[in-house]
């Protein structure tokens, strides 16, 4: 009989949402974006913003309102999602993040500094559905659990200038999925011991 627990050990509950544009329907990327709403981890509870994106000259520039969260996430998790977003090395933005909407309508995510505003947003998503990635699979250490929202349509914003490109649809196993989507009810796993 299947146990009811999960036999591995938890490091982060939360949401991972992602948005991904390119201008030639995936062939190349043009920008990427990690947003995370960490409810809870080693590190604490917190929010960060991982962008790269020709609005920003192709830099990695990093947001959060917990820089200690956000170095968790860069060392346990984004070494293993894009390696560039794992650079320590790489100053922290204080900043407020902030959400309205839902996937039937839209999903506005906005990130507010001193100096910058950045907003994200998701809209025509398609049917959800579970990932469920144990520990190895995609010879990935880690594991994880999220309710994707695949969106059609996403764009970023950085200071009143939109992001060139657009997200692509891909399959995740059987389902359609697409490069933007909201993760929401997200864990993150590793083996006990």
């Amino acid at each position: 009989m299947a146990q009811p627990v999960d036999p591995n050990e938890v490091l982060m509950t939360g949401e991972n949402s992602f948005i991904r544009l390119s201008l030639d329907g995936g062939q190349t990327l043009s920008s990427r974006v990690s947003h995370w709403r960490v409810l809870w981890c080693p590190a604490g509870a917190g929010h960060a913003l991982f962008v790269t994106s020709p609005l920003i000259d192709g830099a990695v520039q990093i947001y959060s309102d917990n820089i200690a969260v956000a170095r968790w996430l860069q060392t346990t998790i984004e070494t293993l999602l894009f390696p560039a977003f794992a650079n320590v090395k790489l100053p922290v933005i204080e900043a407020e993040f902030e959400r309205k909407g839902d996937p039937r309508s839209s999903v506005v995510e906005t990130v507010s500094t001193d100096v910058d505003r950045i907003v994200l947003t998701w809209y025509e998503c398609i049917e959800p559905f579970v990932l469920t990635m144990a520990p190895g699979m995609g010879n990935r250490p880690l594991g994880v659990f999220s309710t994707f929202f695949p969106a059609r349509a996403a764009q970023l914003e950085i200071a009143g200038r939109f992001a060139p490109g657009a997200p692509w649809m891909e399959m995740r196993g059987d389902r359609q999925s697409s490069t933007a989507c909201l993760a929401w009810s997200e864990t993150w796993v590793k083996p006990r011991g």
